[in-house]
């Protein structure tokens, strides 16, 4: 028997080598400590290793230095299955097992972070890392935080509502949106008459993001700053120049809006494909007189009429209800995160426009038992994690409490539409007939109905009481905020690297509003001396001196000029090559992310993202500065 000797201050315990498995970087000789550590503080452990000669040394698979330096919380949560804890979450229901991954960060010698490695808990049972969970409430990588617009105290709120496609259901970008735009190619081809060309033509999923606004009648794809102005267009795949771009949409009278009828806006991860064949489009009618009739306008009403033939029969969910692992992500925290939003006493709700037979297939992938074979779609255990489940809502138009749309219940097991009277099940005038039986009634199933009929359910007493979790900027978040005052939480994947990128590039931006500043001085000497030679009656032989000095410092100005466009091209690259970042626009913040501080009160990269904070946290956004402001807090 091996023994350990764990140096904690001044106090020395002992633990036990039952047996060694590689399983960097903490292995399972840390078994059952008989101590106790303080909370949020940093303590040292000095590892000592006690064997007889003929042992071989077991710490040879590993590379520790003598002394490791851990933070309280993280090593806790490394080592959560040998703490007992206050809070078991009940993974029973459903014979589900949960795993996930765990990062751990270690603080080295030298005050750094440490990446000392990921533990897979997936061979283990081992809980997903949330809030409630033993060693949870650690720190937050930047990428998963949950960012705040408006203040929202969840001690206020009764109930948590979720969209399915693309929040709780994050579909594969290169899977599911390639299957959304070939379907559409063939569509336009067979349906609608198009060259056959197009069956040639293949799908980059990563060239089109959010927040662009498709010019209909011109065949451009913009990008705007907030307050509308176009500073990147594409007609086609062709950069516009800054003349054609002033003369488009900078040179009139009365400011464009840039909405409907005459614009699209892509809004949503689901219109990445239809952009992208709208911009191969315009190119292809360009560089093909003749080939298509239709003009830029036309081409866009079929490329949305092929999408939604794509929808309408049924192309797109029999392809990912027969293999949902191909086109969507697994996300082992869903449930978890579930289970303690309705342990902290909170309902659940689910609000999408799917219908029954299609959503009950993706999420009992998402939360149903986890087998090696396909997911099974008769199973319901699903339905425990959430209180009411509303399918075929046909949002935005749900939000409306004058929308008369009838509400029916769903029996799960047949998908047969029961009559209601706001929620009350109404029995047949043929009592012959019989109801069949819902499945699970902790949880009713329903379609169609509006907000008031959710309320009802739900026993909302005041709309500020629901925070509603969605991917649509308009479909989820402006409906229910702007005509509920429901709060709502924005998810928006891109935002993951588009923060870390935003941290490696955090010099970079200092270097470019340093150039900015030293330009900003260069000018202002300039518009000084011109004023000295024009009003300071200055002699002939000083004239001279100072057209000789404007001379240099506007060929230093260029200099700076050229350095900083320079530079603010290639941190814009770095983002995207073509769009550059999400949420900014040159200096200004984007259309799209100024929709987001309007309509979100939180916004964040994963819906799970929720189960990394505590359910009765209090969330405050940051202090909003005026320019003035920030000239002088910078100083």
């Amino acid at each position: 028997m091996h023994s350990v000797a764990i140096r904690v201050s001044d106090s020395t315990f002992h633990w036990h080598l039952r047996d060694f498995i590689s399983i960097p970087p903490i292995p399972k000789w840390l078994y059952k400590p008989r101590m106790r550590i303080p909370k949020s503080r940093p303590f040292c452990i000095c590892v000592s290793l006690f064997s007889s000669p003929s042992c071989t040394p077991i710490l040879e698979p590993f590379s520790f230095s003598s002394r490791i330096l851990f933070n309280y919380g993280i090593f806790s949560s490394a080592l959560s299955d040998q703490f007992p804890s206050t809070r078991k979450v009940n993974h029973s229901k459903g014979n589900n097992q949960h795993h996930t991954s765990n990062t751990m960060d270690g603080i080295g010698v030298d005050g750094k972070t440490l990446q000392l490695g990921r533990t897979d808990f997936s061979d283990r049972g081992q809980d997903p890392c949330i809030w409630s969970s033993p060693g949870g409430g650690q720190k937050i990588d930047i990428g998963k935080q949950i960012f705040c617009n408006r203040s929202l105290n969840m001690k206020n709120i009764v109930a948590v509502g979720f969209d399915m496609d693309y929040t709780l259901a994050q579909y594969k970008p290169e899977t599911f949106e390639s299957l959304a735009y070939e379907g559409t190619v063939r569509k336009l081809v067979y349906d609608l008459q198009y060259p056959s060309e197009l069956l040639e033509w293949t799908f980059d999923w990563k060239y089109m993001v959010r927040g662009l606004v498709l010019d209909k009648k011109r065949g451009n794809i913009l990008k705007m700053d907030r307050h509308k102005y176009v500073k990147v267009a594409y007609h086609g795949f062709r950069e516009m120049s800054k003349e054609d771009k002033v003369a488009t949409y900078g040179s009139t009278l009365t400011r464009d809006s840039f909405d409907e009828p005459d614009y699209a806006l892509i809004d949503t991860l689901f219109s990445l494909a239809e952009a992208y064949l709208f911009a191969q489009l315009v190119d292809f009618k360009d560089n093909n007189p003749g080939k298509v009739s239709a003009d830029y306008s036309r081409m866009y009403k079929d490329v949305r009429a092929a999408v939604d033939l794509c929808h309408r029969d049924g192309t797109l969910k029999q392809m990912v209800a027969k293999d949902p692992r191909r086109y969507i992500n697994e996300d082992t925290s869903i449930v978890p995160m579930l289970e303690m939003i309705k342990d902290s006493g909170r309902a659940t709700f689910l609000v999408t426009n799917s219908l029954w037979d299609y959503t009950n297939i993706v999420m009992n992938f998402l939360c149903g038992p986890k087998t090696r074979n396909s997911c099974s779609a008769t199973n319901f255990d699903w339905l425990q994690y959430f209180d009411v489940v509303i399918t075929g809502s046909a949002k935005p138009g749900f939000f409306h409490d004058e929308n008369r749309a009838n509400l029916f219940e769903v029996d799960p097991e047949s998908g047969m539409l029961i009559n209601t009277d706001n929620g009350t099940p109404m029995p047949p005038v043929d009592t012959s007939l019989r109801l069949p039986l819902n499945i699970d009634k902790s949880c009713r199933v329903f379609q169609g109905g509006n907000v008031g009929h959710l309320h009802k359910l739900l026993s909302i007493e005041s709309s500020s009481q629901v925070l509603y979790v969605g991917d649509h900027i308009y479909g989820d978040i402006l409906r229910s905020k702007k005509v509920l005052g429901w709060r709502t939480m924005l998810v928006v994947p891109e935002l993951e690297r588009e923060v870390e990128l935003l941290w490696e590039l955090r010099d970079t931006r200092k270097q470019l509003q340093l150039l900015r500043n030293e330009r900003d001085h260069i000018e202002d000497e300039i518009h000084h001396l011109k004023w000295s030679i024009r009003f300071d009656g200055v002699n002939v032989d000083n004239e001279e001196e100072l057209l000789a000095e404007i001379d240099k410092l506007k060929y230093r100005s260029e200099q700076v000029r050229l350095s900083h466009q320079q530079a603010q091209r290639e941190c814009h690259r770095t983002f995207h090559k073509v769009w550059g970042q999400l949420m900014k626009t040159g200096y200004q913040n984007s259309r799209f992310a100024h929709q987001v501080e309007r309509f979100a009160c939180l916004y964040t990269s994963q819906v799970t993202n929720l189960s990394l904070y505590s359910p009765n946290k209090y969330y405050r956004p940051g202090e909003d500065f005026m320019p003035h402001e920030i000239v002088i807090l910078a100083l």
